[in-house]
């Protein structure tokens, strides 16, 4: 399983500025989450970038550098923890996409084939690498691509695994735009991982200030009322222009 942090601000800044609060934390979380790292923004021009590595972030210099260069207004981080059997390169750390979209996923579904008919043979065959994860963007992104606006794409693929798939842990999830950062939460509260781990240990967070919306998953203290809980199979959609929100539900 992996951790997710995102950040919507309307101050343009390096990185390391706009997370200044979080960052250290969700770092740290690296010492389990170690299969890889990587983070997605927008430059000044309004196109999607991204930076990756399949190393720990923990250990890794190219992700400090990455923190005090990258100056945006939004952006998206990952730390990977690979499942079972997943190698450990760079088409299969996340996020994934291209100069419009960034995604990534926190959790797994089986088997990854069951979208490949969502997807189609002309994604399937530009694919990075070999997840469950890279097939749940690539659903998103085919539906995007076919004129669908990003809560709906994201909600129709989630329904797709929910129907199609043997088992699913869970399906949160992180979408940057230039318009706006989408984020998602849903898992199946009687998975291996929740028994393990406790029932918040798929719960994603947010928190306003006047000048910038962050959301997280767990890992660190995300206190109530300070922070808010994003409700089960919603879309917390963050405007950049405003700062504004809309929950899309399925």
């Amino acid at each position: 399983m992996c951790r997710l942090l995102g950040v919507v601000s309307r101050q343009t800044a390096p990185l390391s500025d706009l997370l200044a609060e979080d960052i250290t934390q969700f770092l740290s979380l690296a010492y389990e989450h170690g299969d890889g790292w990587g983070i997605a923004s927008l430059a000044p021009d309004g196109t999607v970038t991204s930076v990756k590595e399949p190393v720990p972030a923990g250990t890794s210099d190219r992700i400090q550098d990455a923190m005090r260069t990258t100056t945006t207004d939004a952006a998206i981080l990952h730390l990977r923890m690979a499942s079972p059997g997943l190698t450990l390169r760079p088409g299969n750390t996340h996020p994934f996409g291209d100069t419009h979209v960034a995604f990534a996923h926190n959790g797994d579904f089986s088997p990854a084939s069951c979208l490949d008919d969502v997807i189609g043979d002309d994604l399937l065959a530009g694919a990075e690498g070999g997840t469950d994860s890279e097939r749940f963007y690539l659903a998103v992104r085919r539906r995007i691509g076919e004129g669908l606006e990003p809560p709906k794409a994201i909600l129709a693929t989630a329904a797709d695994i929910g129907a199609l798939a043997t088992r699913f842990a869970s399906l949160n999830c992180l979408l940057l735009t230039p318009a706006a950062l989408y984020a998602y939460t849903a898992h199946d509260p009687y998975s291996d991982v929740i028994r393990r781990r406790g029932k918040d240990f798929f719960a994603l967070n947010y928190r306003r200030s006047s000048d910038s919306i962050i959301i997280a998953s767990t890992g660190w203290p995300q206190p109530a009322p300070l922070w808010s809980r994003l409700p089960e199979g919603q879309v917390l959609e963050i405007r950049r222009d405003d700062l504004s929100t809309v929950m899309h539900r399925g």
